[in-house]
C-alpha cells in the first residue's frame, strides 16, 4: 500500500495477498516504464494487462481498499496503458501529445520512492518525445536545404557525424532539463508540504481558540442558566409568602369588619334600651 494513503486509511486493515500481488507487479511495471525499452519488449504491455485483471477482481473483493487508494490504483494503470498506446504511435508529435494528456499517480507506490514513480515516468518521457521532435525537425530542416542547394550534398557526412555527436549531447541536455524539472517539482513539493503544514498549524490554532471560546460561551451560558434557576426560586417563594400574607391581611379586616359590626348592633340595642321612644 502507498505510503501516503496507508497513514490515513490503511493503518487499521492490513492489505491482502491480492493487494499485495497488485503493488509488487505494479512497482515492476513502473520500473520497466522508467527504462529503455526495445521495440519489441512484450512484457510491459502483458504486466499491464495482469494489473488490469487483478484491479478488477480487487474491487469484486468484500475487504477490498480504501476508495481513495483504489483510485490510486486505477490512476496508475490508466497510466501506464495509455503510456503503452501512446509508444504505438508513429509520429513523435502524436506521443509528445498523447503523454502530455496523461495523468501519472499521486502517491508513492512504495515506501523507498521520494516522488510517485509514474510521474518520474511522466516527466522522462515527456523529455524523450521533446529530444525526438528537436531530432526530427532538425532531420527536416537539413533535408530540405540540401534539396534546394546541391553544394550542401558535399557535407552531409560532416553534418550526419555532427548530428550523431548531437545526439548524445541532446540526450544529456534532455537529462539535465529531466533533473531540472524533477528538481523543481520537489521543490515545489516540498514547498507545498511547509504551506500545508503552516495551514495545519493555523488550522489548529484557529480551532483551539474557537474551541477556548465556546468553552467560555457555554460555561457563561451555564452560569446564567444557574442564576435563571435561582432567580425563578427566589421569586417562587416570594410569590408564596405574598399571597400568604395577602390572605392574612384579608382574614384580619374580616375579623376586624365582624367586630365592629357585632360592636355597633350591641351599642344600638343598648342605645335603645336606655333610651326608650317618646310617648
Amino acid at each position: 500500500m502507498a505510503p501516503g494513503a496507508e497513514a490515513s486509511s490503511g493503518a487499521t486493515m492490513a492489505p491482502t495477498r491480492l493487494e499485495l500481488n497488485l503493488m509488487r507487479l505494479l512497482s515492476r511495471c513502473e520500473a520497466l516504464a522508467a527504462e529503455r525499452r526495445d521495440p519489441e519488449e512484450w512484457r510491459l504491455e502483458k504486466y499491464v494487462a495482469a494489473l488490469e485483471d487483478m484491479l478488477r477482481e480487487l474491487k469484486k473483493q468484500a475487504s477490498k481498499p480504501a476508495p481513495e487508494l483504489l483510485n490510486e490504483y486505477s490512476r496508475k494503470v490508466d497510466f501506464l496503458k495509455g503510456l503503452l498506446e501512446a509508444e504505438k504511435l508513429s509520429s513523435s508529435t502524436e506521443k509528445a501529445l498523447a503523454n502530455q494528456l496523461l495523468a501519472p499517480g499521486r502517491t508513492p507506490t512504495t515506501a523507498k520512492e521520494r516522488t510517485p514513480a509514474t510521474r518520474t515516468v511522466h516527466l522522462q518521457t515527456k523529455a524523450r518525445c521533446t529530444g525526438q521532435m528537436r531530432s526530427e525537425l532538425l532531420g527536416t530542416f537539413w533535408f530540405s536545404f540540401s534539396s534546394q542547394d546541391p553544394l550542401a550534398t558535399d557535407d552531409s557526412e560532416e553534418l550526419n557525424i555532427r548530428k550523431r555527436k548531437g545526439l548524445t549531447s541532446d540526450e544529456k541536455q534532455s537529462a539535465v532539463e529531466l533533473d531540472a524539472v524533477l528538481q523543481h517539482h520537489q521543490d515545489m513539493q516540498e514547498k507545498l508540504a511547509e504551506e500545508m503544514l503552516s495551514l495545519a498549524r493555523s488550522l489548529k490554532n484557529n480551532t483551539l481558540a474557537a474551541q477556548n471560546v465556546i468553552k467560555q460561551d457555554n460555561q457563561t451560558l451555564s452560569h446564567s442558566l444557574r442564576m435563571a434557576d435561582q432567580n425563578f426560586e427566589k421569586l417562587k417563594d416570594e410569590s408564596d409568602r405574598l399571597e400568604q400574607h395577602a390572605k392574612k391581611s384579608v382574614n384580619w379586616l374580616l375579623w376586624i369588619m365582624l367586630i365592629v359590626v357585632c360592636f355597633i348592633f350591641i351599642s344600638m340595642i343598648l342605645f335603645i334600651r336606655i333610651f326608650p321612644k317618646l310617648k
